[in-house]
């Protein structure tokens, strides 16, 4: 599999071996195994925090290194929702907040898609993450919320002044038809368009 010690002990959660490890100065606290998978984001896939803040407190360790499929770290940290490891991850001056996968899935329609509420707020708190950023089959966070019947992430996206509610995805469909084909009331009435009055013909 390509894993090397440093990697067995970061997915594992073994804090002492790693911080024994990272000490010395023979280890590429960077080198991924087969799969393009580095400490870190072995680390982070199984939400080991102390694990992840050690890492990244080692000189030259990247944090936005994706895997083979394109998917970072801070990808993974929002989609398992690993609030924690991913304030870690955002406290990074360096960190790419809205990076995408090669599905063209980001970090907040990842959150989105599995209802994180509160990492959904973390990443909207930040200018460098576009709320309407879409995948390659042009499904945006908030057509998944409203798919997947989340209410709160709906009414967190549409607290954005600068989201879509609109916008379709490659089979024509919005938001709100999403969510009225999945049946999700709550969500429909978030996203209902308004209806006009009718004119008077007095």
């Amino acid at each position: 599999m390509g894993k090397t010690p440093l990697g067995w002990a970061a997915e594992s959660g073994r804090e002492e071996v790693v911080r024994i490890l990272l000490g010395r100065d023979d280890i590429d606290p960077n080198k991924p195994d087969d799969e393009g998978r580095t400490p870190l984001w072995l680390a982070v896939r199984n939400g080991h925090q102390g694990v992840a803040k050690l890492l990244l407190g080692r000189d030259g360790v990247d944090p936005n290194r994706p895997d083979e499929y394109g998917e970072t770290p801070l990808c993974w940290a929002a989609f398992r929702g690993y609030e924690e490891v991913v304030k870690v991850l955002l406290g990074r001056d360096d960190i790419h907040p809205d990076h995408q996968d090669r599905s063209g899935y980001t970090p907040l329609s990842e959150a989105a898609r599995e209802g994180h509420e509160r990492i959904v707020k973390l990443l909207l708190e930040r200018d460098d993450v576009n709320p309407n950023r879409p995948n390659k089959y042009g499904e945006t966070p908030l057509r998944w919320a409203a798919s997947n019947g989340h209410e709160g992430v709906v009414k967190l996206l549409l607290g954005r002044e600068d989201v879509n509610p609109d916008i379709q995805d490659g089979s024509g469909r919005t938001p709100f038809s999403c969510a009225t084909e999945n049946g999700h009331a709550g969500v429909m009435a978030l996203l209902q368009p308004p209806i006009s009055a009718p004119h008077s013909t007095a």
